[in-house]
């Protein structure tokens, strides 16, 4: 009878310890890319990246123009041509194609790796005011509603407001 009575007591401490912790956890949510996109630099920033994106796309336009028109002129003259010269062009505009891939591969992370290195400052203030809205309401947990489908989420858990508030945005 002892030993069943401590059973017991242990289970109903687990328990309540089960629904103390519980009690403690509290979720809130943030459709974080819009609020990076509401702040006052975004837009500063988007501009800048635009500017250097297009230093690629000019160059870009120029590699593909000479390839158009380099195999527009192998198509045209390719029935005259020795085997010798075909082979040659075929070869040279084989490696132009190539050529105009890995500048754009190479424009593509460029961009992305500036953009990402513009836009940290943005992030880690927004992330800052994130954790600061979050310890001052008592959150555990903030989710990136953007990210998470949630099917059931009460306005208010949604920390955005509170966010933009912080932020000193409207």
């Amino acid at each position: 009878m002892k030993k069943l009575f401590k059973v017991a007591l242990v289970a109903a401490g687990l328990l309540f310890a089960g629904n103390f912790a519980q009690a403690q956890t509290k979720i809130g949510y943030i459709q974080f890319e819009q609020l990076v996109t509401t702040l006052p630099e975004y837009k500063t920033l988007t501009s800048q990246i635009d500017v250097y994106k297009k230093t690629f796309m000019d160059q870009l336009t120029a590699l593909n123009t000479e390839l158009q028109n380099k195999s527009k002129e192998y198509q045209d003259k390719r029935a005259t041509m020795t085997d010798a010269v075909r082979v040659a062009k075929e070869n040279e505009l084989q490696d132009l194609s190539k050529r105009f891939q890995d500048y754009q591969n190479t424009a593509s992370q460029s961009v992305e790796s500036k953009g990402n290195e513009l836009m940290k400052p943005l992030v880690d203030k927004s992330r800052a005011a994130i954790n600061a809205v979050a310890k001052e309401k008592g959150y555990t947990y903030v989710l990136n509603s953007s990210n998470t489908d949630l099917i059931v989420a009460p306005p208010g858990d949604d920390m955005m407001a509170a966010v933009k508030l912080k932020l000193g945005i409207k």
